[in-house]
């Protein structure tokens, strides 16, 4: 089964440092294959035969590369409910457009309180919130939130990273 992984808070500043070839060949050794990953901020796509959870690649890169990061798993399936339409238009510029990624459907129910400001929009679905931050993800008071609300159970990504990982999934 294809599987999409996101690292949540790596490699941003100079904290929780960590190569993707060492994810790369802690994943190949936890039994996943045809291995890859995307850019350099904790996002990687594999196959596996057999059961491997976001808990157990956790405890693998925290003993074995001594970061200790959140892990958010989703099948190809999965991700490519995320990668659908979802009521935002975005062709303006998709790195404005911030996709929220929970651990699971039930951390999205704190986010639905969220309120957009201005120059933004918000929608909430069964798989993902989307975020639009028409002034830039930085000055979006709302994107600060949806992260503080989502904690450790989700992570984000933009719109051009969700369906580059969707193209990869999908393969």
């Amino acid at each position: 089964m294809r599987h999409v992984a996101l690292w949540r808070g790596i490699n941003v500043g100079k904290a929780k440092r960590l190569a993707m070839a060492d994810l790369k060949a802690l994943l190949t050794e936890l039994g996943a294959t045809d291995v890859g990953t995307l850019l350099n901020s904790g996002n990687a796509i594999f196959d596996t035969k057999k059961k491997l959870s976001a808990d157990k690649i956790r405890a693998a890169v925290l003993a074995k590369l001594g970061v200790d990061a959140a892990v958010i798993l989703k099948t190809a399936a999965e991700w490519a409910a995320i990668a659908a339409p979802h009521g935002i238009d975005e062709a303006d510029d998709p790195s404005r457009l911030l996709v929220a990624i929970p651990a699971d459907a039930g951390a999205l129910t704190a986010a639905e309180s969220i309120t957009a400001g201005n120059g933004e929009r918000y929608v909430v679905t069964p798989h993902a919130a989307y975020l639009w931050c028409g002034n830039g993800i930085l000055e979006s008071k709302a994107a600060v939130l949806l992260l503080k609300k989502l904690g450790e159970a989700g992570t984000t990504r933009n719109w051009a990273t969700v369906q580059k990982l969707n193209a990869l999934a999908q393969a």
